[in-house]
């Protein structure tokens, strides 16, 4: 008999993160539950861009250095810079002269959030859970499990069509656009604005690689793919006014093509 499954939602870095567990709800669940949460309100506490007394904030406002603040702003920037450095500049937290690293952070702490879990999926007391933030997604299951998340694409013009699904047992998958938000997306190297309609979603080990490599092909585009070779991805989908290709293992899966029509 397959496990239950409950979800639970809280409000967190000016979204809705949800927590979905597969398996009995428990004390030692609960606990997890509220660790997942409270790592994340932590991290916004530290990294948010509209919280003035954030560690980030002051950084900017009052010109200090990464030993001043707290150690994790130091460990995310190091890695914003090896993304700038791998993605060619499509990648950069300090294109705007001071370090935002809103487009990596989120990613980073779902994943540190989730490892409230370990424990608990190591010893098979849950089969599997999945945390959500925003639409971008961290998936996991305990060894020896059969189960897997399925996980549908939303298509970027046509409300409630897919563009594609997935299914993944231990992994994460984000997505990056302009159909929620629209043209927020910059090109770092130019300063310019991606007018869209553009998508991206990429698949990968851990949400901080797949939300920011998201980024980077959603800059990047439907016509330019140079950049997947050899980065840290296993698949993903970039559509551009109705145009698609989709990529894996740092090749290009399917040939340049049009959407379906409908």
């Amino acid at each position: 008999m397959s496990a239950p499954a409950f979800t639970v939602a809280e409000p967190v870095m000016g979204t809705v993160a949800s927590l979905t567990v597969k398996g009995s709800r428990t004390s030692a669940v609960d606990d997890a539950i509220a660790s997942a949460f409270a790592r994340l309100r932590d991290d916004e506490r530290v990294f948010s861009t509209y919280r003035a007394d954030s560690d980030v904030s002051r950084l900017r406002n009052e010109g200090l250095e990464l030993g001043e603040v707290d150690p994790r702003v130091a460990e995310v920037a190091a890695r914003c810079r090896d993304l700038r450095l791998a993605s060619a500049g499509r990648f950069d937290a300090h294109w705007q002269g001071w370090f935002d690293p809103t487009g990596y952070v989120k990613g980073w702490s779902t994943d540190a959030a989730t490892a409230a879990f370990d424990a608990l999926l190591a010893a098979g007391m849950i089969e599997a859970v999945g945390l959500n933030v925003g639409g971008d997604m961290r998936l996991r299951t305990a060894p020896g499990s059969d189960h897997s998340w399925r996980v549908g694409i939303a298509h970027p013009e046509r409300t409630g069509a897919l563009l594609a699904t997935v299914e993944i047992a231990e992994g994460a998958v984000a997505t990056s656009g302009t159909a929620e938000r629209g043209a927020h997306l910059v090109d770092p190297r130019t300063g310019e604005r991606r007018a869209g309609p553009v998508s991206a979603t990429v698949i990968a080990d851990d949400l901080a690689t797949a939300d920011a490599w998201a980024t980077v092909a959603a800059v990047a585009g439907v016509d330019n793919l140079e950049w997947m070779t050899g980065v840290p991805v296993a698949s993903g989908i970039v559509w551009e006014h109705g145009r698609v290709r989709r990529f894996g293992g740092g090749v290009e899966l399917t040939p340049f093509r049009a959407a379906l029509a409908g």
